[in-house]
């Protein structure tokens, strides 16, 4: 078993509703290797948001609530800290840049103050120390006269240099771990290529490990070692990234690359789709949660949720059928 920087084990997160208590993550497990670059995909409502927020202690509650699991990071265990200890580990050790750089900045406060606050909170450092090394991380996330800028309001800044300030504020405490939910997606493509290509540059000279949320499989391409791919709020493939756009065994997998045009196709064929809407998930799934939506399910899908079984050494599938053969796994 490798070692790894970031151990989940089981987490469970429910959301309380009008309607019924949703199950939105329900007994995820994964592992996060020093260094290491971990794609999450899947859909939206798939829970991949739920899940790293969770581990955060970011989860409102109510009406959100950690029912159970563990996430061993430096030996402790996040989900049993108080308020107080979690604080220290949120942006010192283990730093988030959120969906949408838009409303993720305060408007009221000026782009200096709010990447010096980490800063003093975290390290230590005075006001003059802080607000030279907020202008050296503008600078290494290549904003132009970055010393100019501190004093200018979000508003002041394009989406792309908005997401570059929350590049900067995430990295500002040299973290461990970074953990990026779909850092790009109200960015147009150029812009998206640049946040992506800083984040490669930025793990490479930081030596973090990243955690890069999305549902655009194109980005988890070029970005990262490793994929979890879930759905209904449950990992069902798991496989290093070249093995698994080569090799995908979850008919959900198979759904999702099929989606995608792909340069290098000999001949020009119709893009997949796939057919029915996610689970809302009012009752935890007892069954394979993608069985209404799968051309490959069988009498075993409706009856019984399969668990992550290896189909080679580092690829994991939770399926009951073999989508080389369409016969059931033995």
């Amino acid at each position: 078993m490798p070692d790894f920087i970031l151990d989940v084990q089981g987490l469970e997160t429910t959301f309380k509703t009008p309607d019924g208590t949703v199950h939105a993550v329900n007994g995820v497990s994964f592992g996060l290797k020093e260094g290491e670059t971990l794609g999450v995909v899947g859909e939206s409502g798939c829970g991949k948001s739920v899940t790293m927020l969770s581990v955060l202690g970011l989860i409102p509650n109510p009406p959100g609530k950690v029912i159970a699991g563990k996430a061993v990071f430096s030996g402790q265990d996040l989900l049993k800290m108080s308020n107080e200890e979690i604080r220290h580990v949120r942006g010192g050790q283990i730093s988030m840049i959120f969906q949408d750089p838009m409303t993720s900045l305060n408007p009221v406060l000026t782009i200096g103050r709010q990447l010096e606050e980490p800063l003093m909170l975290h390290i230590g450092m005075t006001k003059k120390q802080a607000s030279e090394r907020a202008a050296e991380l503008l600078s290494m996330v290549g904003i132009p006269n970055a010393k100019d800028r501190l004093g200018d309001y979000p508003h002041q800044y394009s989406g792309g240099m908005r997401q570059r300030v929350m590049i900067a504020m995430a990295l500002s405490c040299s973290p461990q771990i970074l953990i990026a939910d779909e850092p790009t997606t109200a960015l147009d493509v150029t812009i998206q290529a640049q946040i992506t290509d800083l984040v490669k540059r930025l793990r490479s000279e930081l030596g973090m490990a990243v955690i890069w949320i999305t549902h655009d499989l194109g980005v988890v391409a070029g970005l990262a070692d490793r994929v979890l791919v879930m759905y209904g709020g449950l990992i069902i493939e798991e496989a290093p990234v070249k093995d698994l756009y080569a090799n995908p065994s979850h008919p959900y997998t198979i759904g999702l690359l099929g989606s995608l045009p792909r340069v290098d196709a000999k001949v020009h064929s119709k893009l997949y789709s796939i057919d029915g809407l996610p689970p809302v998930l009012y009752q935890k799934p007892n069954a394979c949660p993608f069985a209404p939506r799968c051309k490959w399910a069988i009498d075993r899908c409706w009856n019984e949720n399969p668990v992550l079984e290896p189909v080679s050494p580092e690829h994991r599938v939770a399926c009951w059928v073999d989508t080389k053969t369409g016969r059931p796994r033995s």
